[in-house]
């Protein structure tokens, strides 16, 4: 818990509820970003400009901080392969469940849907299994 900042997870919490809400009202879309990228690699008619100006503002935003405010330290104490090996696992995971925690758990959730509700809550059982596993019977 020495990490926990709660100020600064609220205001971040915040202006995600906030960008989700925007892109819902604005455009009909939910704001996903397995969807967003997906919906890049197979575009649709229609469907392209606003992709790029979502992901770009996830890209920026980080960059824009470190500009003003300097770069955070960030401190990644698991092995590459690991590292490969969950983002690999989380890709995976989230073509089969249809979407991500961001699509899912804000904006479904956000619009009680069912369907998000229960992928959530199997994206935490399964995240708490996972790092069950990797602290205590791997070790990494």
């Amino acid at each position: 818990m020495e990490n926990f900042t709660p100020v600064s997870a609220a205001l971040g919490g915040a202006l995600i509820g906030l960008s989700v809400l925007i892109l819902w009202l604005g455009d009909g879309r939910i704001a996903g970003i397995s969807g967003a990228v997906g919906g890049l690699i197979r575009p649709q008619a229609g469907e392209v400009a606003w992709r790029p100006a979502f992901l770009g503002g996830l890209l920026g935003a980080p960059l824009a901080y470190s500009l003003l405010l300097g770069t955070p330290e960030i401190i990644i104490r698991s092995a590459y392969p690991t590292l490969v090996v969950a983002g690999l696992l989380v890709g995976f995971g989230s073509r089969l469940g249809s979407g991500c925690t961001s699509g899912h758990g804000v904006a479904g959730i956000a619009r009680l849907s069912r369907r998000s509700i229960t992928a959530t809550g199997l994206f935490m059982l399964a995240a708490a299994v996972t790092v069950f596993i990797a602290r205590h019977v791997v070790g990494d």
